[in-house]
Order: C-alpha cells, then structure tokens, then sequence
C-alpha cells in the first residue's frame, strides 16, 4: 500500500507570455473569469450555509445546510454577492441566470 498523497499533482499551466492562465486564489476565494468580467468565487460547506438563499441559475432555493457556491463580481459591491449551486454554477455558461421576480420582489 502506497502512503496517502495530500499535496496537489500536476502544475498550473502557464501561457507563452509566463501568465498564469488558471484561478488565482486567496485564501478560501479564487477568481474565474466568466463573460468577460472577473468574479470571485468562495465555496460554502454545508455546516457555513445558515440560510436560505435563491439560485439565480435555476431559480430554486438553497435550503440551509447545502454546500453551495458564492460568486461576485470582483469590483462588484457586496450587494452583488450571488448564491448558487455548485451544479448551476459549473453550468452557468449554459444556463444563465434566470430571474424571473418582479422588479419589486425583494431579492434574496
């Protein structure tokens, strides 16, 4: 039995130029670009999740205690904080959001 490897294999690929083409990460947040912005993304465990959210990707809502996907636009405000699930948000660029609320609905 080989001993149990905790470090991650493999390296980040590099473009000609010598930038770094994958997420840059800080601390628990890393960024992704996604339609031409940069958003910062944090993963919630189910134990961080104490309230109910809607997903504007499938328009349902995110129980308390469901691991999910926070994500902003990184010079966004805090207001602009998006709660999804980790599933909508690997299908964004196939999904969109979908609000359906009034424009006088509170948003969640």
């Amino acid at each position: 039995m080989s001993p149990r490897r905790n470090k991650a294999q493999g390296r980040r690929q590099t473009s000609a130029h010598g930038a770094d083409d994958g997420p840059r990460v800080y601390g628990l947040e890393n960024t992704e670009d996604w339609q031409g912005e940069e958003w910062v993304v944090r993963r919630v465990t189910g134990g961080g999740a104490a309230k109910h959210y809607r997903c504007p990707g499938c328009d349902q809502e995110i129980p308390p205690g469901v691991p999910h996907v926070v994500a902003w636009p990184r010079l966004g405000a805090v207001d602009d904080r998006r709660h999804w699930h980790g599933a909508c948000w690997s299908a964004r660029d196939r999904r969109g959001a979908r609000v359906q609320r009034s424009r006088n609905a509170p948003r969640y």
